[in-house]
């Protein structure tokens, strides 16, 4: 337990009682650990985000050569 935890513990066992304190306090972990868990699988890593900038920058050099692949066809079908 943290620190914090422990000082939660003591209030609440002073209230509530020991095993209910505990029980409370593995509650509240274990809840807390789950949102957690669940926003974790919601948020981009920097894995995440340094693959959609490589994803960004080859469709734009796809781009790019497809621009520049159609501007030379053109030129060359004008100059016929």
């Amino acid at each position: 337990m943290s620190v914090s935890e422990i000082q939660l513990f003591q209030i609440l066992k002073n209230k509530l009682g020991e095993k209910e304190a505990q029980t409370l306090i593995t509650f509240v972990q274990k809840e807390v650990k789950a949102e957690f868990d669940n926003r974790r699988e919601v948020l981009a890593t920097k894995e995440d985000i340094a693959n959609v900038h490589k994803s960004i920058y080859v469709v734009g050099l796809v781009q790019f050569l497809a621009i520049i692949s159609s501007v030379l066809l053109i030129v060359n079908f004008m100059l016929k």
